[in-house]
This record gives C-alpha cells, sequence and structure tokens, in this order.
C-alpha cells in the first residue's frame, strides 16, 4: 500500500508542475504541494460493482481531508504539534470519511488547517503556512486551507473541511473554488475533532458545480430527482455595502445570471438589518445584558458578536481542561480573544440559543422552500502576507457579520467564484433555508456555467466604471427602485428611479415607474410630467397614459384625462382600467 501511495502522489505532483513554473520567480520557497498536505494515506474504495449493476457514484475521484476527521492509525493533529504529542491514533476511521471511500472515490491525504482551527487567515506558526495558489503573496484563507488548496492545485478532485465561522467558505473564496457548508446537523460530526458544537458544519471543496453536487448527495444520501429553479433570488442590499471592493462586480454578474436563466421577475432586494431587526427580539435581550446601549450597533455586528461568544464559549467547554493542563503554545491573538471570553450563565446561554432558534426561523421564513439569499463571502480580496489588516477590528466586523448569518442559523451556504479582480479571486455566496442543501446544489449546478460566463465584467483590474455600462447600472438601480416600491418606500422608489434616469434618461419605464410612485405621495403634477417624458420616448406606453389620465383627473383636468384614458382604449381595447376611467369622466360630463 505504501508503494501504491508513493507512486500516486508522484503523478499527483506532475499534475502542479505547471503551476510551479510561475512560482520560480517569488523569493518565497514554495512546496510542490503548496504546503496544502501534512500527511500522506491512501484509503482505496471498494471494487466496483459487476455489470449491469452501476458504478459508485464517486468512482474515479480523488480526495483529502482536513486534520480534524479521524483515520485509523493516524493522530488527528488539530493543527497544532502539542495535540498530536499529547493524543493517540485514532481507532476508528470518521464515517463521514468511510462513506465517501464507500461511494467510489479514494482519500490520498490529510490537510493543513489554522491552528486548532480556530482563525480564518489560513496562516499558521506552527507548520509552513500554506501558499494561495491563485495569489501567491495573499493569505488562503482558514481554517481549512489546506484543503481548499489540494482542490486549487487539482491534486485532488474534492477536499473535506469543517466550517465552523468560515473554514470552508474562506479559504474557498480566497483560493478561487467551490466551497459548501452544509446545514448544521445535516451529516454527523461523528469522528471529527469540534471547534464549536453548534456551529460546526461538514463542508466540502470542488473546482466544478458537477463534482460539488455529486459529493453532496452521497454524504447527504440524496436520491437524484427532478431539479428545482429557484422561485425568488434575493439580494441583501445592505449586506453587499459590507464589501471594500465596487458592489456592482458581483452584484451585475448575479443579476445578469439569473435575468437570463429565470426572468428577472424573480429578483428582489432586501435590507436584512431592517427585516432582522423585527424577527429576532432575543438580539435586543442579547444587546442589553452585554450592555451594548448604543442604537447605533447594527443586526449584523451583534450577530456577529453572538458568533465570537458561542465559538469561544463551547471552544472552551470542550477544550479548556486540555488547554490548562498542557499549557500549548498559543497564537497571541487566539489566546487573547479565548481570554477575552467570561463565563455565561444559563439565562445567556438560553437567550443565545433562542437568538439562534430564530435567526434560523426568519431566513427559513425569508426563503421557503424555493428562495436564495445572496451575500458576498468576504469584505476584501484576499489580504497580503503579514498584513495587519487581518487583525483589524474593522476587517473582523466586516466579516463576521458576513460569515454569521449562515453560522448562526445553521444554514446551508456555498461560495462561488466569479474570476478576479486586481490579480485576486472574487467569489459571491448564495444561501438556502436550513435543510435546504439539494435545492442549493442543484441551483449552483444550473447557474455556474452562465456566473462563469457573465464574470468577464470583473475580469478588469480597473474599476467598474470601465465594464459597467451606464445602461446596466441603470437597470439595477431600477431594480432596486421596483423592489421599494413593492414595500411601499415611496421616497426611497423615488430616489433609485431619479438615479436611473441620470444614468439613462432615454428609457421611458423609469419615467414611467417615477409617476407611479409621486401618484403614491400625491405629487400630481410631477407625475403628469413624468409621463409625459415616457409617452414622448415610447408613444405605444399604455401605462403611462393611464397615469397620466389619473394624475390629471386629480388635477382637475378632466377633458385631458379623458383624452388619455381614451388613448390607452386605442392601444388596448380590452383595458378594463382604461374602460371604467374614461366611462367614470364620460357620465361626470353628462
Amino acid at each position: 500500500m505504501a508503494s501504491q501511495a508513493s507512486n500516486l502522489w508522484v503523478l499527483l505532483g506532475l499534475g502542479i508542475a505547471g503551476i510551479l513554473l510561475a512560482a520560480k520567480k517569488l523569493k518565497k520557497t514554495i512546496r510542490e504541494d503548496f504546503g496544502a498536505f501534512i500527511d500522506k494515506l491512501l484509503l482505496l474504495p471498494p471494487p466496483p460493482p459487476a455489470p449491469p449493476k452501476a458504478p459508485h457514484p464517486l468512482t474515479g475521484l480523488s480526495f483529502a481531508i482536513s486534520d480534524l476527521f479521524d483515520v485509523t492509525g493516524y493522530v488527528t493533529g488539530f493543527g497544532h504539534p502539542d495535540w498530536v504529542r499529547t493524543h493517540e491514533p485514532a481507532s476508528s476511521t470518521s464515517p463521514v470519511v468511510s462513506t465517501l471511500v464507500d461511494g467510489g472515490a479514494t482519500c490520498v491525504g490529510k490537510t493543513v488547517v489554522d491552528e486548532l482551527s480556530f482563525s480564518i487567515s489560513g496562516e499558521t506558526k506552527h507548520y509552513e503556512s500554506p501558499t494561495n495558489p491563485a495569489a501567491h503573496d495573499r493569505i488562503p484563507g482558514g481554517a481549512c486551507s489546506g484543503a481548499a488548496i489540494a482542490v486549487a492545485t487539482t491534486a485532488v478532485d474534492f477536499a473535506l473541511g469543517i466550517d465552523t465561522v468560515g473554514g470552508v467558505r474562506v479559504p474557498a473564496g480566497y483560493c478561487g473554488v467551490l466551497g459548501f457548508k452544509s446545514s448544521h446537523g445535516a451529516i454527523p460530526n461523528t469522528g471529527i475533532i469540534p471547534v464549536s458544537s453548534s456551529l460546526d458544519s461538514v463542508g466540502w471543496f470542488a473546482r466544478d458545480p458537477n463534482t460539488l453536487r455529486r459529493v453532496g448527495y452521497v454524504l447527504l444520501h440524496l436520491p437524484f430527482a427532478t431539479q428545482r429553479n429557484p422561485r425568488q433570488i434575493i439580494l441583501a442590499d445592505d449586506y453587499f455595502q459590507l464589501l471594500k471592493i465596487p458592489v456592482d462586480l458581483i452584484t451585475q454578474v448575479v443579476i445578469k445570471s439569473a435575468e437570463k436563466l429565470f426572468g428577472r421577475q424573480l429578483l428582489k432586494h432586501q435590507n436584512l438589518e431592517n427585516y432582522f431587526e423585527s424577527k429576532l427580539p432575543s438580539l435586543k435581550e442579547f444587546a442589553r445584558t452585554k450592555a451594548i446601549t448604543s442604537t447605533k450597533v447594527p443586526t449584523s455586528k451583534l450577530l456577529a458578536n453572538v458568533m465570537q461568544l458561542l465559538q469561544r464559549h463551547e471552544f472552551l467547554q470542550t477544550h479548556g481542561d486540555w488547554i490548562n493542563t498542557v499549557k500549548p503554545a498559543i497564537d497571541p491573538l487566539i489566546s487573547s480573544q479565548l481570554s477575552e471570553n467570561p463565563e455565561l450563565t444559563n439565562e445567556e446561554i438560553e437567550n443565545l440559543n433562542a437568538i439562534r432558534n430564530q435567526t434560523r426561523a426568519a431566513i427559513n421564513s425569508l426563503l421557503k422552500d424555493d428562495g436564495i439569499l445572496v451575500i458576498p463571502t468576504m469584505p476584501t480580496l484576499p489580504l497580503k502576507l503579514g498584513s495587519k489588516e487581518i487583525i483589524s477590528e474593522d476587517y473582523q466586523n466586516r466579516a463576521s457579520s458576513l460569515l454569521s448569518i449562515a453560522s448562526i442559523s445553521g444554514c446551508c451556504q456555498v461560495t462561488v467564484p466569479l474570476g478576479h479582480h486586481e490579480k485576486c479571486p472574487v467569489s459571491v455566496s448564495f444561501i438556502a433555508r436550513h435543510g435546504g442543501d439539494r435545492f442549493l446544489l442543484d441551483t449552483v449546478q444550473t447557474m455556474y456555467a452562465s456566473l462563469q460566463e457573465n464574470s468577464s465584467v470583473i475580469a478588469g483590474p480597473k474599476s467598474s466604471k470601465k465594464t459597467i455600462s451606464p445602461e446596466e447600472s441603470a437597470e439595477i438601480a431600477k431594480e432596486k427602485g421596483n423592489q421599494a416600491f413593492k414595500e411601499k418606500q415611496w421616497q426611497k422608489a423615488i430616489g433609485l428611479y431619479s438615479e436611473a434616469i441620470k444614468l439613462n434618461d432615454s428609457n421611458g419605464t423609469y419615467y414611467n415607474n417615477r409617476a407611479a410612485a409621486y401618484l403614491e405621495i400625491g405629487s400630481f403634477l410631477q407625475a403628469e410630467e413624468d409621463c409625459t417624458r415616457a409617452i414622448t420616448l415610447d408613444k405605444k406606453n399604455v401605462k403611462a397614459y393611464l397615469r397620466r389620465g389619473t394624475a390629471r383627473e386629480m388635477l382637475g383636468a378632466y377633458k385631458e384625462a379623458m383624452d388619455d384614458f381614451r388613448h390607452a382604449l386605442v392601444l388596448e381595447p380590452n383595458n378594463k382600467r382604461a374602460s371604467l376611467s374614461a366611462e367614470r369622466l364620460r357620465k361626470l360630463f353628462q
């Protein structure tokens, strides 16, 4: 078996030889495997069944596992040499790993994780930090950096990780691969070192959506069935404001793809701050008990605080005795975070659980069985190696705010790469309700090719002004205006339609839509003016005639109003609204 493993690793090394040529110019010495692997092993699948039976679902695929999963005869390292020194080899293999091997895949090694799987940087002082193959001078993201790198370098077809506060989602985004965080509890955590039991979810990486889906179906024990398309795709507008790269570079790709595949009627915009504020009453109690008195603290930051508090509390509950006994050398940043964690009372723990339950219920209610929530994966491009920004409060707050939705709610989330910006990977994240893993995997399968096709929008290193036309930006503003109108936020809708008009003043729809909002607030003169402009641009715009007729009727210009309603009837003889309005005014003049 050892010779088999050796031969396999020679072949795997050849697969990334081309990438290594580009690395020769760097001062940093890059290992052949980019520092992804910490142990070599070989777990072979059972022989394939004889025809006419179907082959195993994962036949021909290779995979690696983060050094958090037990394998018989190996010490599970947890990203720390003192943990290896003080623990015995595992007596059994994690069922998650066994399921994949039984499904036909070959496991070839264990990969590096951050120290105690606690951070999201991908940098570690105990082992040589893995190199981000997509941007050598940038962090790869953690905690499961090695697994993401093994996939990105084509060393394996897929890899396993654990996502607590972003351990799969972050390195997937920073290394430019797909990363799936399953619904909390959907896949048992037996034979896996826990970090924070209420947040830990099994996740996996892949380069293509088909492999991602095949692995998911095996791990989740899902029978293949007809794919369902989403019926609503919701962009979390306020969460996109956490980005430090141009927002439209990501949202425009999603909007274009959704419109092409499903039609623009599926697209919606949501302010999650307002939504969570009304749906999470226990969050207010959390703010009160933590003496957070400022009313300006957004719910996104409060949820981030809850996530961090749960991670630290449950980590210490599980590993505190080991830390106190062994006294391992722990990174000062991690040590300081753990020391910040006070003992929680039973009442506080109950409130944290209530927040988790309420967040899950809120997301499930928003998305139902057929909705996708769209948010950024991370607020920045991968940070430069050694950058102090990784420990800055601003970066931590922004990142934790984005990561906390799926972590706290336990919902499934997938990181989808969208090309590059300034020579660094860019990604977007989709979230589905808790238990909607199949639906999310199927949606990625459906949308992936279109997303990649449209990701050329963000390919250039310059700003979005050179990649997104004014007409496209106007359409984005209009769609946001439509959503505000649906939510009866008339002034906001007027502002967004006005922005669309500034960007493209030759589209009658924008004037017509703004006129509808003006009618709602009683600004009849402005509504009449906008409708007139819309009709000038499009003389067959029935809605513009109807709205101008309404505005003129409210202004007392009954004859002109009747003319508008009659003109609408000429264009659409069966229009009931025009017919009733014209008849009403006709009777008025009799």
